[in-house]
């Protein structure tokens, strides 16, 4: 058996619940190359893809073994293994760890920490394109690169800003949004 198209739902369950290594190996090695694909595009190594993986292939094996999901296909079954290595591939690069290490010191040695800049930053991680971002950063013009820095990384309040600018904070706001805009415009070209 290469594939676990050749049977259904229920005994695939059942083969899991029962360590059937066949099953296991076809499920773990079915998957592999989406997910390494995946963290190789988003910043990672394939080391990291291995250890990503593994970990969300005990996840779903765990999960499955205490009903904790019961897939209802083969492709449930292949989606929820995925979706799990992107989740916990996401929580890496979102985690203090990895922003001091790898954002830090690609952005100037700046650090993302509090919790504004995560929640704005976010996005653009959700969509997977942290490097695209970071090349952005480095191709906004001097205006916005500054006034991103003082506020995202000098933690400047934008009452600060503006009177560094000599702008009214509702024009700093404005400013700000239009910079974070053309970030993003600029990291969507970078894909």
């Amino acid at each position: 058996m290469n594939t676990l198209t050749d049977i259904n739902s229920s005994q695939i369950i059942e083969l899991i619940k029962n360590n059937d290594e066949r099953v296991l190996k076809s499920l773990y090695q079915s998957n592999f190359h989406k997910v390494e694909a995946f963290v190789l595009k988003n910043s990672g190594t394939k080391e990291h893809a291995k250890d990503v993986y593994q970990e969300a292939f005990i996840t779903v094996w765990n999960n499955v073994k205490t009903n904790k999901f019961t897939p209802q296909n083969n492709h449930s079954l292949n989606g929820y293994l995925y979706t799990i290595s992107k989740n916990k591939w996401m929580d890496h690069l979102r985690s203090k760890h990895y922003k001091k290490t790898v954002v830090a010191s690609k952005l100037n040695h700046f650090e993302i920490s509090n919790k504004e800049t995560q929640e704005s930053h976010d996005d653009i991680l959700k969509e997977n394109r942290l490097q695209g971002v970071m090349q952005a950063f480095k191709d906004l013009g001097l205006p916005c690169k500054d006034l991103l820095t003082k506020f995202y990384f000098e933690k400047k309040s934008m009452n600060t800003i503006a009177e560094e600018l000599q702008l009214d904070a509702a024009s700093t706001r404005n400013k700000k949004y239009r910079c974070m805009q053309k970030l993003r415009e600029l990291a969507l070209k970078k894909r």
